[in-house]
């Protein structure tokens, strides 16, 4: 084809020799034969670039008309600590306890749970009541001054399962006490213990059936378990002296102790009321 076409294809125009186009500029990233070094970092030796510090801001204060009120945070307040009654008797005198006293001690704890009627029921004459110690008399002197005639009942008494004279503490500690207290006053008469600590209910019931005792000295739920189960009988009983006025290490009397005074309560009312307002049995409050 070369040859039909002759040499004319090769040719410019008018027999002038092809153009042909400059080929672009490459530009080298070298130079003088040699290839030009890369960028390299920043060397070790260098300082750090020192930061800026910030400028604080220019605080303007405002007119007291045009500041803003902020708004008042509420934080909660801590609970105050209720006090105790350790807290408020130490701070007061003791008092004697008065038959007043036991009283309002019985009306408040039935108040809601009985009606009007049975309330007046468990209330206790006057006459129910014996001279309460004014906190100048020992156990002993006590006893002495509440039952003068104490020979003479200790000779008449010979009925089993009951005990002349009742009295009724807080604790087996206090009863222990109250046992070695008495050995002024007691002469020839039979002491009994009538706890629930290391003493179980059948042994001092057999102990009750067989033997006479004069004066029982215990804890008011012990007592009463006795009487409920028939091992205690308050037939020949006299007085029922509760040991109001004394105090344990944390200065509560045994109406301050919410079990004591519960079980004391509910020994009143196992018999004892009925008994005092049939004017057989005297409560001492010692």
């Amino acid at each position: 084809m070369a040859d039909d076409l002759g040499d004319e294809w090769w040719e410019g125009p008018a027999g002038d020799t092809p153009v042909t186009e400059p080929a672009e500029e490459v530009k080298s990233e070298e130079s003088d034969g040699e290839p030009s070094p890369k960028k390299s970092k920043k060397a070790a030796s260098d300082p750090p670039a020192k930061k800026k510090k910030k400028k604080p801001k220019e605080c303007i204060l405002k007119p007291q008309e045009e500041r803003e009120e902020a708004p008042i945070t509420t934080t909660k307040s801590r609970k105050r600590k209720k006090k105790t009654i350790t807290d408020v008797l130490a701070t007061s005198a003791p008092k004697p306890g008065t038959p007043e006293d036991l009283q309002s001690l019985l009306e408040q704890h039935y108040s809601k749970t009985r009606s009007v009627i049975e309330q007046e029921d468990l209330k206790l004459p006057d006459t129910s009541f014996v001279k309460a110690n004014d906190s100048s008399h020992t156990v002993s002197s006590y006893l002495k001054e509440i039952c003068p005639k104490w020979s003479k009942l200790l000779k008449n008494h010979k009925e089993k399962k009951s005990a002349l004279i009742l009295v009724v503490c807080a604790s087996a500690h206090r009863t222990l006490e109250l046992i070695k207290l008495v050995n002024a006053f007691k002469g020839d008469a039979k002491v009994m213990k009538l706890f629930a600590k290391h003493i179980k209910i059948k042994d001092q019931i057999n102990l009750l059936e067989k033997s006479v005792v004069h004066l029982g000295i215990g804890t008011p739920g012990r007592i009463k378990a006795l009487i409920e189960q028939e091992g205690l009988s308050l037939q020949s009983l006299k007085y029922l002296v509760l040991d109001w006025n004394w105090r344990d290490q944390k200065l509560r009397r045994m109406a301050d102790i919410p079990e004591v005074k519960k079980e004391m309560v509910e020994l009143l009312e196992s018999g004892v009321i009925a008994a005092c307002r049939e004017g057989a049995v005297k409560i001492a409050l010692f």
